[in-house]
């Protein structure tokens, strides 16, 4: 039997284990972690209790003429100003770290989509492989049904010849015993 040529022509199968694995992310500074943990707590309920409870208080203060309108609405709008400001730095800060996130995993579907090419390969390599398998098998039970083939004819002239020299054996037999009755017969008409 003939290998496969397609077996041979195949690409090795590559495990997916076997790729080297990305690079960690390397750890985080402290002042990005600082950050990180501002922006978790500005987008929490005590953030926006306290907040609520800062403009209660300044609009009280004012009521109660602590200090007057104008220098209250002065100071709110310049603390809410700043806060706005690192707010959108907060903001654009969680967006960056959001596109590099996004980035890693484009790559990996990237990768993926490579290892599922290179499978859907393998796979058809392996469909054709069977292919000739099974062509192969069936290449060899034709082969015994011409071997048995062959064998029962074989049989069939073997025992024909059996029989064949069976009858000349008898023949040969019943000619001996005939020439044996004749020289007998011979021999007495001699002696006669």
């Amino acid at each position: 039997m003939h290998p496969s040529s397609t077996a041979q022509q195949a690409a090795p199968i590559v495990d997916v284990a076997e790729k080297p694995a990305r690079a960690e992310r390397p750890p985080v500074p402290p002042i990005a972690a600082a950050v990180e943990k501002m922006i978790v707590w500005v987008g929490s309920i005590t953030s926006l209790a306290i907040h609520t409870v800062a403009f209660i208080a300044f609009f009280v203060v004012a009521a109660l003429h602590m200090v007057g309108w104008d220098t209250m609405f002065l100071v709110l709008t310049t603390v809410v100003s700043l806060e706005a400001i690192y707010l959108s730095i907060f903001i654009q800060f969680s967006v960056n770290r959001q596109a590099a996130s996004l980035r890693e995993v484009e790559e990996d579907v990237e990768s993926i989509q490579v290892d599922v090419e290179e499978l859907g390969e393998h796979v058809e390599g392996i469909k054709e492989d069977v292919e000739e398998i099974e062509e192969h098998v069936e290449g060899i039970k034709e082969e015994i049904e011409e071997i048995t083939e062959d064998e029962a004819e074989e049989e069939a002239e073997e025992a024909a010849e059996d029989a064949r020299k069976q009858k000349q054996a008898e023949t040969l037999a019943a000619l001996t015993n005939d020439v044996k009755a004749l020289l007998a017969q011979i021999e007495s008409l001699k002696l006669r």
